[in-house]
Formats: C-alpha cells, structure tokens, sequence
C-alpha cells in the first residue's frame, strides 16, 4: 500500500507509459511512497477504481490522452463518488490548455500543464504534509535534461517481454507543423549521448530489443543520430541480439550519406522508419506551416526502398485546412508510387491547444464533440466525403497495409490508385455495411465477387493473382472450394429468399 498512485488507462496491454515512468524516477525522496498502475482503456471502469481504492491511496495521478480521456472521466466520477477524499491529479496534453480543457479538469483537484517531472514532486510533497495548494491549475516548471533521471530502470522485466519499450534520445521540435502539439516547443534539445546510451546498454543487456523512439526529429542532428545507429548496429552482430528492432520517426527531407552508409548496414527486419509525410500539396504545406522539400522526400523515400531493408510507415492526413477530395487523391497516387510498406491514412483531429485551430473559422472546420475531435467537415469537403475516405482508410489498412494481397493488390490500384481503391472502398461498405471483423477468408471472397463488377478486372487474372495470395496466407484448403462454397451458400440464400416470398404470396 503506497499513499501515491500513478496511473493511466494505455490503448492496449502492449504498450507501457513512458510518462508515469519519468514521472516515478524524479519524485526523489518521495519514491518509496509511490506506485505505477497500468490499465488499458479496454478494461471496465468499475474494475479500474476497485484495483485502485484497494491500495489505499491518498494520492492518484492520472495521464490523460485524447485516446483514454473519456474512459478516464469514468473512472473519476466513479472515484470521487466513493471516496471524494482522495486527491486527483491530471496531467498530460488532453487536459494542459487553458481554457481549451475537457469536462474531466472540473471533476478533480488539481490539473499539472506542460511538464510534470519537478512540478509533480512538488505537489505530492505538499499533499502528503495535509498542505494543499489553492491554485488548481499548476504551471509545470521544464528542467534541463541533465537535472532529469531518466526512467528506463523502471521497465520491469513483464514489461522488457511483452510490451513495448519507449526511449527518447531529445525533446521538442524545431518545426511549426499546425497539426502537431509540438508545434508549441521552441526547440530540440539532445540528451548527452554518453549518458543516454550506457541507458540503452543497460536495456539491451536486461533483455530489451523492441526500441520504439518517441523523438519528433530522429534526424534533426546526424552526428547524434549516426553514433544512436551504430551503437545498435554493433550489437546486430551479437548472439544475443535476435529479435533486435529499432523504430524512429524520421523528417522525410533530409538524409545525408552519412546516413545512409549506415543504414543499408541494418539487416532485414531489424529497422522502422515512421515518416510523416502528411500531404504533398505546397499550398497546404505553407498554410500549415509545414517545410517540406517534396522532391527530396520522394527522392529520399526512394532511396529507401532501393537500398535498405527498413520498413517504411508513411503518413498522410485528409482533412487539412484548405484541402479537397481530388487534391488529397493526388498526395495518395504520389505516394503510393514511392511504395512504402505502409501508408497511414489519417482524418484530421482537433488537438487541443494545436496552431491549426487558428483556421477554423475561415475554412468552417468542423470537429466531432467527442474524442478524438476527428474533422467531420470543412469548407472544401463535406460530411459525406469526410466518411468515404474514414472508410476507405480503414479497408486500406486490410486490403493495403497488412500485406496479405501483394499479388492482388495491383488489380485493384491499377493506373490511378486513390479513384479504383475509392470505388472498391464504396462497393464494399455497401456490401458488407461494415469496415470491422471482416474475416481473412471472407476477405477473399470479397474480392473475388467485387472486383469483375465494380473494377472490370477479368476473373481468370483476378483468380491467379488471388490463388497466389491464399498460397502465401497460411490459410487451410483449396482457395476454388472456398469460392465454389460461397457461391453455393449465396445460391442457397436466395433459393430460400424466393420460397419464403412464394408462401406469402400463396397464403395471401
């Protein structure tokens, strides 16, 4: 039982808090007296504040998202019903601008903005000494990198085998992209290199090898970035080293040769590169604030493909300030031409405290009320366009991104990829009234009865390709009998349609 509990509800049981860590490594004195309790938004409020009010806490702190923010609301109300006398904390960007905050800020006692490593401290310090602060809102106060411990020894071995492990090697962002909460930071700050890696060592050696960087600019500083690459480079070769993956989210634009000689170094399967792309239209890109050499990026994105076996996971958003159905179609064609593994389609959200919403007004945004705020319609595109490509993102996920159709997949892209995906998009929304749980199998079966129709793709090459496919899937059984059964189950349906018809024509 520890008088300070720090908590958030994660998107699900893989992923670990980062923040709560940090938090827990730089309460100083006070440490002996907390504990980290991890939950996901999956599990029921009722079962959450049970777990939590069984440890007795004086304090709870949660971190609040704009993914767990309604679930977070519910375990409040449910804990403040019970025991209003305990003492709730929020932090986190869902609840750090004022006035722009959630119903959730008016529910609890304190609320920590920005920053929370000393601020936090502070508080509980006060809290626990029965010395509560008037003030509700605190200002977090930022701290050097080197004042801060960093949290990686807080990773429990649960968490080194089954969850993912966050780093970060900086802080903040140079770049002014509307769209992004690090469009706030005045910079990026490095932490020390030698300091930062004998962390990693230590990670690495305790058993971790899934490292997922939080960096915004992985590739802001090369000299920092090529001595990250090469510390895990080195340990490739090792062993022990199975497994090893690095993930970093990179500036498409700029990668020099430096760079690049060690990249191609990195065997298959060991490297992510998640690149934010985000849109290809320069009016957008100025409107935005967004700076981004296209023509270097598809060099860039390019280059990739050709000479390294990274795995690209690109990024687009639909819904911007100032786009259209038709140029969003254009800023998809460009990039599914460089052929990353992955393209994530992205609708707007309002995040906030973000810069874009200064545009509101002018091009009539219109967000959802409820999280994660997604653009439901702006001045250039309507309600209806806005849902078709809600759709069309999450069939490309299936049909696209997972990789189980690579034979099939050219069929249906053809020579003008966003317009033939849009048309199987509508035609199987219309078909199966249903973006979600659409089985493998029943996947394709889809495609073989959808694409002769609404593509004119011919059935003998839709076969073969489809034939291919199901070969590579691991699925059991003869890919014609699951068809010939469908078709024969489908025949059967109707047969029993029309009986049921002609009895009530005849008892009529």
């Amino acid at each position: 039982m520890k008088p300070i509990v720090l908590t958030t509800l994660n998107s699900r049981y893989i992923h670990s808090s980062f923040s709560l860590r940090y938090l827990y490594a730089n309460l100083g004195e006070l440490q002996d007296q907390a504990e980290i309790t991890e939950f996901t938004i999956h599990d029921r409020a009722i079962d959450i504040t049970e777990k939590l009010l069984a440890q007795s806490p004086q304090v709870i702190a949660f971190s609040v998202y704009i993914w767990n923010v309604v679930e977070t609301t519910e375990v409040v109300k449910l804990i403040k019903t019970v025991r209003p006398d305990i003492c709730l904390v929020l932090g986190g960007p869902e609840v750090s601008h004022i006035p722009d905050q959630p119903q959730i800020v008016e529910l609890v006692d304190y609320v920590i903005k920005g920053p929370g490593e000393s601020s936090f401290k502070a508080l509980c310090g006060h809290l626990l000494q029965q010395q509560r602060p008037v003030e509700k809102v605190i200002q977090g106060v930022p701290n050097a990198l080197e004042e801060l411990n960093m949290p990686y020894e807080f990773y429990s071995e649960e968490d080194l085998r089954n969850r993912i492990i966050y780093v970060e090697a900086s802080r903040g962002c140079p770049f002014k992209c509307e769209f992004c909460l690090s469009a706030l930071d005045k910079t990026s700050k490095t932490f020390t290199l030698d300091r930062f890696l004998e962390e990693m060592d230590k990670l690495y050696q305790k058993g971790a090898r899934h490292f997922k960087f939080i960096d915004r600019t992985f590739n802001l500083k090369i000299a920092h970035s090529t001595a990250i690459l090469q510390f895990f480079l080195d340990r490739m070769d090792q062993q022990n080293s199975e497994g090893l993956m690095v993930h970093f989210e990179v500036i498409p634009d700029r990668l020099p040769d430096a760079l690049k000689e060690l990249l191609v170094k990195f065997p298959e399967g060991s490297l992510q590169f998640e690149v934010g792309v985000q849109t290809f239209d320069p009016e957008i890109q100025s409107l935005i604030s967004r700076r981004q050499d296209n023509e270097q990026t598809k060099a860039n994105l390019q280059w990739l493909k050709a000479n390294t076996t990274a795995h690209i996971h690109a990024d687009l958003i639909f819904g911007l300030p100032g786009d259209t159905l038709e140029g969003f179609a254009l800023s998809f064609n460009q990039l599914h031409a460089l052929a990353p593994q992955e393209i994530q389609l992205g609708i707007l959200k309002r995040l906030r405290g973000a810069p874009i919403n200064r545009h509101t007004a002018e091009y009539q945004m219109k967000y959802s009320p409820a999280p994660p705020y997604t653009v439901l319609q702006t001045r250039d595109i309507s309600f209806e366009e806005l849902q078709r490509v809600g759709r069309f993102a999450r069939y490309w996920d299936i049909f696209g991104n997972q990789g189980r159709f690579k034979n099939t997949t050219p069929l249906v892209m053809g020579n003008d990829p966003f317009k033939r995906f849009l048309a199987f998009s509508d035609a199987l929304f219309a078909h199966e009234s249903s973006t979600w749980k659409i089985a493998l199998r029943r996947q394709f079966v889809l495609l073989y009865e959808l694409l002769p129709v609404v593509l004119a793709v011919d059935k003998t090459v839709l076969f073969e390709a489809l034939q291919k496919d199901f070969d590579l899937s691991g699925e059991k059984g003869l890919l014609s009998k699951l068809l010939k059964l469908q078709k024969s189950q489908k025949a059967g349906s109707q047969n029993s349609r029309q009986a049921r018809h002609q009895t009530v024509a005849i008892q009529e």
